[in-house]
């Protein structure tokens, strides 16, 4: 059947993609977006005047929108400027405890090695060496499949891929393999964060992700612009290819036709006919039927654990007396019981470990002396927005006890103006999530295999974003629109370029990887 026509539900980052993709392709596509902006999660927070990353708030894998920007004839570089940090985050238990991460591995060991002794820092060379294999294991049949399973991964390794295989150690806890590198509590505790870059707990998920060590070790930068710059350069390149977006407008079906996708309904009645579509959304709101009973059969009817959700401050505050890097990490003393009471309590942690990103630090210094300075800082939460209401009198808790862990460790916020976020304001804004933010929980072995692929099972309807493979994160995301595009072209006739593109033939997936998101 050949596809002219695209409707892309959702301006987030896998839906920006995949339009800017197709529009380049020559389809004529419409992209709905119920918000006023584009971006998704990927959203500013205007707070005294000032706009704060309120989603993600770093960038890694460049060379995926390199290769994004290279196949639609751009250079990236171009559109956007990126600031590769040195220093990956500053990590601290108490006043006195304090360990920075270092792009470059050797110095972060030595970092190690001073702060918890030279079989400390052995732990940390060999922890490298492992997540290593586990990328390398993982990038191709994994990673870049558009549909991956156990046997794909195991036939594609083959009989001398297996001993590889088993070092992904996907039947292992990243809790419990991580003991085998850190007999440090410490040590153990800040590499389990990596668990929460995908909105697990580190006890429930696999020694799989690990891997993200040796994807931060290829860079984090910081956009110039702030985050949301992503989205609106993405967003002004489809928009040059041809491309039709419509913001403020909500899609309330996806309309069927002969059992294929045929376009959207939207909430004031207009349809847009449509060959294909592309449904950059929650998969939980399709099969909660939140686009109509119909669609709803395009993914499985079971309801997954939710990943996590947060409670975030955007603010305008003065720091003092502790000595902030743009990325920050203090940690709780009883990480378990933080885990426990989220997932098992369905509660907000008593003992909370926090994020903070200072986004006009590049180093230790700040942009002026004595000025206040925007920050983000974030806690994890329960995903129970959508029957919880996470009144003033919890928030205010949530604040002391986040305010006092900050106080341990010396730092104190005198705060101007801030702007705070609830899981029940996540649920609102991501509807039948509950507020989770980072789609299914990765917890157990299977957990990546379930996740919806880009083909839905209805013919005609295909998906990106966070919640579907290969996962949550900005390039992963980025990466779900390209495959979504990627399978629409192949189901359809590929249509003649508008402009020479730098890899013929289709979309590239070169160098997929898994990303991490920030979260404490």
């Amino acid at each position: 059947m050949r596809t002219q026509r695209v409707a892309i539900v959702g301006a987030g980052i896998g839906g920006l993609v995949a339009a800017v993709e197709l529009a380049h392709r020559g389809l004529d596509v419409t992209l709905i977006e119920q918000a006023e902006a584009p971006g998704g999660k990927l959203r500013p927070a205007l707070v005294g005047g000032a706009r704060i990353d309120a989603g993600p708030t770093v960038f890694t894998l460049r060379h995926v929108f390199e290769e994004i920007f290279a196949d639609i004839g751009e250079d990236l570089a171009a559109h956007l400027t990126l600031r590769p940090l040195e220093c990956l985050a500053r990590h601290a238990w108490s006043a006195d405890e304090r360990l920075d991460l270092f792009a470059d591995a050797e110095r972060s060991a030595e970092a190690i090695g001073d702060f918890a002794g030279s079989a400390a820092a052995a732990g940390y060379r060999r922890f490298c060496i492992r997540a290593r294999q586990v990328f390398k294991s993982l990038e191709q049949p994994f990673i870049r499949a558009a549909r991956p399973s156990l046997a794909g991964l195991i036939g594609a390794a083959g009989m001398r891929g297996l001993p590889g295989l088993a070092r992904i150690s996907p039947f292992t806890t990243l809790w419990r393999a991580l003991g085998t590198y850190f007999p440090d509590p410490r040590l153990r505790q800040l590499f389990a964060r990596y668990a929460t870059y995908c909105g697990a707990s580190p006890f429930l998920a696999p020694a799989t992700l690990m891997l993200i060590a040796h994807v931060e070790q290829a860079g984090v930068w910081s956009v110039d612009g702030g985050m949301h710059r992503i989205a609106s350069v993405l967003a002004d390149l489809a928009t040059r290819r041809g491309a039709t977006l419509r913001y403020g407008v909500a899609v309330a079906e996806i309309l069927l036709a002969g059992g294929r996708a045929a376009g959207v309904r939207l909430a004031d009645g207009a349809r847009i006919a449509a060959d294909a579509v592309v449904l950059n959304a929650d998969t939980a709101a399709l099969a909660g039927g939140l686009f109509g009973a119909g669609p709803a059969a395009g993914v499985a009817r079971r309801a997954p654990a939710r990943s996590l959700s947060a409670i975030t401050w955007a603010m305008r505050a003065r720091p003092e007396g502790f000595p902030l890097l743009r990325h920050n990490v203090f940690f709780s003393t009883d990480y378990a019981a933080e885990f426990d009471d989220v997932f098992a309590r369905s509660r907000p942690p008593l003992a909370p470990s926090v994020y903070l990103c200072a986004e006009d630090r590049e180093g230790d210094e700040a942009a002026g002396e004595g000025d206040a300075e925007r920050l983000f800082c974030l806690i994890n939460a329960p995903a129970t927005g959508d029957h919880h209401p996470f009144d003033s009198a919890e928030i205010a808790a949530c604040e002391r006890r986040t305010w006092a862990l900050l106080a341990r460790c010396g730092l104190r916020l005198e705060v101007q103006n801030r702007e705070i976020a609830t899981p029940a304001i996540f649920a609102q804004r991501y509807p039948a999530t509950g507020g989770a933010l980072y789609g299914p929980a990765g917890h157990g072995w299977q957990a990546s295999f379930r996740r919806a692929a880009c083909r839905s099972r209805l013919a005609g309807l295909y998906l990106a974003g966070g919640s579907v493979h290969p996962g949550p994160g900005v390039p992963m995301a980025a990466l779900s629109g390209r495959m979504a595009a990627a399978a629409l072209l192949a189901d359809g006739v590929s249509m003649t370029p508008c402009r020479p593109v730098a890899m013929p033939g289709g979309i590239s997936m070169r160098s997929a990887t898994t990303a991490p998101t920030r979260s404490p």
